[in-house]
């Protein structure tokens, strides 16, 4: 068993400003999103172009804090939203909802792609690679604040929290939906592929890891256990993304078969 370091969450301060780790986790998510998409960019079938990408990443940015504070206070703290009207701007105190940062940034895609006049495939497809870095700095960031800790285990990587050994199930995440799902997309993606297969691999991997992780996290506050006595309001929330993924995967590869013979 490992001691928790108990992280203090502010870097530093000057005067009335802070600067937090968790706000840090997502300015470098952004950072890596901003590289990889100029990366991306470059190449000849890229429906984003190099001088488009500084825009991109705007939209995004304000599509994950809005659509993720929304999604957190709507689904999980809303009770603390109607005590205090403000808690929603309250961003460095946490609180993002995977969930909805997803509704907002396919919500900010289509804005986006509607200006530059691409479809809302074509720019979720760009997005998808970008995307798993930032959820794996948030990740680190719950761990750096010490909260969404797994259950109670005898591994020996678990740590000791106020006396009692836990899964560190945010540093789960932030391999598998973060690491690992990055290098799955990265390299899936360094082919033209149909449209609809990025968008498609995204929801299909992220919500098959994301609802395995489930069993090792605690369920949300307040709401336990919603079915059969194991599963959570996490995955109840994810299943769809893994039934949503796996049909976009089936139905990019079925029309781009159908597009070859009719060529």
């Amino acid at each position: 068993m490992l001691n928790y370091p108990e992280f203090d969450p502010i870097i530093f301060s000057i005067g009335p400003l802070a600067i937090r780790w968790y706000g840090l986790m997502y300015v470098l998510g952004f950072v890596a999103a901003w590289t990889l998409a100029s990366t991306r960019a470059k190449q000849s079938w890229s429906v984003i172009k190099p001088n488009q990408v500084d825009d991109l990443i705007f939209y995004a940015m304000i599509g994950v804090i809005v659509g993720g504070r929304l999604g957190y206070c709507i689904v999980y703290g809303w009770q603390l939203w109607l005590e205090d009207p403000l808690y929603v701007f309250k961003i460095t105190q946490g609180g993002m909802s995977f969930h909805g940062g997803l509704v907002g940034v396919i919500t900010a895609m289509w804005l986006y792609g509607r200006k530059i006049g691409n479809g809302l495939w074509q720019m979720t497809d760009f997005a998808a690679p970008l995307t798993p870095i930032g959820l794996g700095t948030g990740r680190i960031g719950n761990f750096i604040n010490g909260e969404l800790w797994g259950k109670e285990t005898t591994v020996p990587w678990s740590f000791n929290v106020n006396g009692v050994a836990l899964h560190p199930s945010q540093l789960y995440e932030a391999v598998l939906e973060g690491l690992v799902l990055f290098l799955i997309l990265w390299i899936f993606s360094a082919q033209r592929r149909p449209t609809m297969a990025l968008s498609g691999m995204f929801l299909l991997f992220y919500g098959v890891f994301r609802f395995f992780i489930e069993f090792y996290r605690v369920p949300d506050l307040g709401k336990g256990y919603m079915l059969f006595g194991w599963v959570t309001q996490g995955q109840i929330l994810t299943a769809p993304m893994i039934v949503i993924g796996a049909v976009l995967l089936f139905m990019a590869y079925r029309n781009n078969r159908t597009a070859e013979v009719v060529a």
